[in-house]
């Protein structure tokens, strides 16, 4: 496509620099037209108050092209909104990013199976002398075509994205074992909402792929009306027991399945059903050096694989997921963000990003309790700072994370919201145990028996417990629709998608139609502080903003009386 420089300054909301990265004026009267015509191929960044920045990566701009979207989409996005010209050589870098996807294409060949295919020949030339790639083809049938091995399908596409020329599979997908699965309305309490609609029908239509939504919008739908649309047996992969758990009640409850179609398998059962939900540990725990659990991905004709919370997916799993291309695939998520950089591995064995929704979005819509953040630094004694100064660095983020002068700051924040459902969440165990005796609360953490969690975790959902003092086994997947406010302890270092987690257990909407609080008491000028920021990013990214209080001005009327965050 010709590309044309564009002099004329306009009064746009966006600023297009030549690094990439997009500057979206967020009170313009078009920053919300300007955000949905760059949110498919601009990942955000930061999000404080005025200013917004996005950034343009080879990975968006593949996710956008394998969704539909081409490269003339992009450079009028960028066009339209920018308020200065637009650089010219990063609308040419657009084009040639974008057009480096699909021209190879994996394909099924009628005569000889699974085959890579060339719109470029000079590309497949290029692809048959890497010598990582070499070994996965086999006889090359034409000028354009050669034959790859079919266990080599994900292997292949993970290599091919690594070295900038992402495939695009159409090799197409077995139907699996088929089982009849439908959507109960009967009960007349639920219905899919329609981004929920939109987001299953996106995934659909692509085959293979990420869903993501926000923590308290329903992703659990989302696999229920994929499994529906599929009618086949389904493995659901999840974070841990209590999880796969609720994911049963909820099947249950909106599906037309029967208890004796969902099967556990866990540490505790290991039932092989129709619909059969296991957690990530069971699958990749090894005996003898090898994964002794392998066998649940061949003990059925599964027709659809579900992963919950796929930024979460083991390392393990995406080498077996490797193996699983030819049947359909749904990750579920509330960010892409993943700690150890493996987006690229998503993308390649899980499949793009079919459907997004911002945050913000869904909040306005009401399906999402709007959420206040507030950060309370607090100053350590003489002492603390003195025990931390001198420690070894390695203990040094334990130490300012367990700080007991914390504890008069987490009884004033629960005297500000006394009677209202509460999570205290940390990571260090002795200051949970602490906390629990301080505060006459009871502690859930990863040795506290599944039994005892869920009793636990149902007194609280019907009020019984005001409070609860949890470990990061409660970032994941556990529904608490009553809890409205969380105070954030200590975190896992500077893990975003933690921070994510924790404020998604409080972002299911509130029957009073109340906001959520959610608090970080932190250290300040330790490593706490540093890490907090950090955790803070993602956050910021979807548009809230934390306000920073002191903690000595706990009492007076700063806390509690703010109206939404961001």
């Amino acid at each position: 496509m010709g590309l044309r420089r564009i002099d004329k300054m306009t009064d746009g909301p966006l600023i297009v620099q030549s690094d990439k990265t997009l500057l979206l004026e967020v009170d313009h009267e078009l920053a919300a037209n300007a955000r949905q015509a760059i949110a498919p191929f601009a990942e955000l960044e930061r999000a404080p108050e005025h200013v917004h920045t996005y950034r343009i990566t080879p990975l968006a701009l593949w996710n956008a092209r394998a969704a539909g979207h081409d490269a003339e989409q992009v450079v009028d996005a960028l066009v339209n909104f920018s308020r200065y010209a637009v650089p010219q050589p990063l609308l040419v870098d657009i084009v040639d990013t974008m057009g480096r996807y699909g021209r190879l294409q994996l394909v099924k060949h009628p005569a000889h199976g699974l085959s890579l295919v060339s719109l470029d020949r000079a590309v497949l030339e290029e692809v048959l002398r890497h010598k990582k790639i070499a070994p996965m083809l086999g006889a090359r049938i034409d000028e354009d075509t050669v034959i790859v091995h079919p266990s080599e399908r994900g292997h292949i596409k993970q290599m091919l994205l690594k070295i900038g020329w992402p495939a695009e599979d159409l090799a197409g997908y077995v139907d699996g074992e088929a089982h009849d699965i439908g959507l109960d309305y009967t009960a007349g309490k639920w219905h899919l909402r329609d981004y929920q609609e939109l987001a299953t029908d996106s995934f659909w239509a692509g085959g293979s792929g990420v869903v993501v939504l926000p923590c308290g919008a329903g992703k659990t739908m989302v696999g229920a009306a994929a499994m529906a649309k599929a009618k086949a047996t389904t493995l659901i992969l999840v974070t841990n027991t209590v999880a796969g758990r609720q994911w049963r009640r909820e099947l249950l409850e909106r599906t037309t399945l029967t208890e004796d179609e969902i099967g556990e398998y866990s540490g505790e059962r290991k039932e092989i059903r129709p619909v059969t939900i296991a957690t990530y540990q069971v699958i990749t725990r090894k005996s003898k050096g090898e994964y002794k659990h392998l066998e649940l991905f061949d003990s059925r004709d599964w027709g659809l694989v579900i992963y919950d919370e796929v930024h979460l997916l083991p390392a393990p799993v995406f080498r077996m997921t490797a193996d699983l291309q030819s049947r359909r695939r749904l990750g579920l998520t509330a960010t892409l963000v993943r700690e150890d950089g493996r987006e690229g591995d998503v993308f390649s064995l899980i499949g793009p990003k079919r459907y997004d929704a911002p945050w913000k979005d869904i909040e306005a819509q009401g399906w999402i309790a709007p959420a206040d953040c507030v950060e309370v630094r607090v100053t350590l004694t003489d002492a603390e700072r003195m025990a931390y100064a001198t420690a070894e660095p390695e203990e040094r983020y334990k130490l300012c994370s367990t700080a007991r002068t914390k504890i008069p700051v987490v009884e004033a924040i629960l005297e500000k919201h006394k009677g209202a459902p509460t999570l205290v969440i940390g990571a260090y165990l002795d200051q949970l145990e602490e906390l629990g005796v301080d505060l006459n609360a009871p502690v859930i953490t990863g040795a506290t028996r599944n039994k005892e969690r869920e009793a636990l975790f149902d007194a609280f959902r019907r009020g019984e417990i005001p409070v609860l003092v949890v470990s990061k086994v409660a970032n994941f997947s556990i529904d608490l629709p009553e809890a409205s406010v969380a105070v954030q302890v200590s975190g896992t270092f500077g893990s975003r998608q933690e921070e994510a987690q924790r404020l998604g257990r409080l972002l299911r909407p509130k029957k009073d139609g109340g906001q959520a609080h959610f608090y970080s008491v932190v250290a300040r000028d330790t490593l706490d502080a540093e890490y907090a920021a950090h955790r803070q990013r993602f956050l910021a990214e979807q548009g809230y903003a934390y306000r920073i209080v002191d903690a000595d001005d706990l009492l007076g009327p700063v806390i509690g009386d703010g109206g939404v965050a961001g």
